[in-house]
């Protein structure tokens, strides 16, 4: 049997956040998303008392291009993932796989003690990360 080491989320999460208001357009996240080469943007909370969301390529595509919507007249907050999955940075990444694969998802935030964002991991980035712990 194999020895698994420990590996956190914190050890392979992406540490660039880009993120977005709600109200912003599509097209707006669009650019945001080519300028910066991320598949992903977090749609900042409005208040302390709301949750973050996120925004995908995926989204952009069911609910936007597929749809024949006009990306500028279509907000943010209407085609994004909220609440979104969250993880904390100390979370083995087994469990967070575990996570993401039980409610069909790609990727989750990744937050500090107080809530904080501090990154994003992706299932791909951690199935092929414990791939070499093996």
């Amino acid at each position: 049997m194999s020895e698994h080491t420990n590996i956190c989320v914190r050890d392979i999460m992406t540490t660039e956040i880009k993120t977005i208001t709600g109200m912003a357009t599509v097209a707006q996240a669009v650019d945001l998303m080519r300028d910066s080469g991320v598949s992903s943007i977090i749609v900042e909370r409005r208040d302390e008392a709301d949750e973050f969301g996120m925004i995908v390529v995926s989204d952009i595509a069911a609910e936007v291009i597929a749809k024949g919507r006009a990306a500028d007249r279509v907000n943010v907050y209407e085609i994004m993932t909220k609440p979104v999955l969250t993880v904390p940075m100390d979370m083995n990444i087994r469990y967070a796989v575990r996570l993401l694969v039980q409610f069909g998802l790609s990727r989750a935030l990744v937050v500090d003690e107080g809530r904080t964002p501090s990154g994003i991991v992706t299932l791909r980035d951690m199935v092929l990360r414990h791939g070499e712990s093996d």
